[in-house]
């Protein structure tokens, strides 16, 4: 196991909290009956809540399938703000690709009308577009 900062502190801190355990029970020699039984009950509640915090924050369990892996949050369900969450991205998505569909097709409906303007504008018929013949001419006159 490395020596890392994060490890030597977690060690630091539970040294320090023997130390603090050790120090209060000698000193619970003189404390009444009930008050004990009152403290014993609050640490019990504390660390029930603290169990409880601790396994809604991380993963407890990593499923893997195939070359994919999931971490999962045991056997709850996700709550509503998860699914939420998980969802925002896919509709982020769909309305970007929403988007991006519109305005290509209004970019190109626009050119498409330019065409048409400039070619019902123009000195030459249409059909003069048409015949290979003037294809052939538009080269030579540009050379």
């Amino acid at each position: 196991m490395t020596n890392t900062p994060l490890t030597q502190s977690n060690r630091l801190q539970d040294r320090f909290g023997q130390r603090v355990a050790v120090r209060l029970a000698a000193g619970t020699i003189e404390i009444p009956y009930h008050v004990t039984e009152r403290l014993r009950a609050a640490r019990v509640q504390a660390m029930a809540k603290r169990k409880r915090a601790a396994k809604l924050h991380t993963a407890s369990h990593v499923a893997a399938s195939g070359g994919a892996a999931t971490l999962t949050f045991g056997d709850e369900r996700p709550s509503w703000w998860n699914r939420i969450g998980s969802a925002l991205p896919l509709i982020a998505l769909v309305a970007g690709l929403i988007l991006i569909h519109t305005i290509q097709n209004d970019s190109r409906a626009i050119e498409l009308a330019e065409v048409d303007a400039a070619l019902l504008t123009d000195d030459l018929p249409p059909s003069a577009y048409a015949d290979p013949g003037f294809i052939q001419f538009l080269k030579s006159g540009s050379e």
